[in-house]
């Protein structure tokens, strides 16, 4: 569920961000929930990718993850 939330801008990023609103043919809100929705992806998608070479890390410094990891982590088709 949704809530409101209040922001206050500078009179020229406004102007700005009303100006693209109207090129875009949409509300000065409707406009800043687009780019709210898409920083947040982005910095969901940063979280990630931080999380996915902190793993790389630990299992190329641990030989015991690194045998767990190549023998879970590679698909097998063995007993087909």
């Amino acid at each position: 569920m949704s809530a409101p939330i209040s922001i206050r801008l500078d009179d020229e990023v406004r102007k700005e961000l009303e100006a693209e609103a109207r090129a875009r043919k949409i509300g000065l809100a409707t406009l800043l929930r687009q780019i709210a929705k898409d920083a947040a992806r982005e910095v969901r998608r940063k979280r990630i990718r931080e999380q996915t070479e902190a793993v790389g890390r630990y299992i190329a410094s641990n030989p015991e993850a690194k045998e767990f990891s190549e023998f879970w982590g590679t698909p097998r088709q063995e007993g087909l």
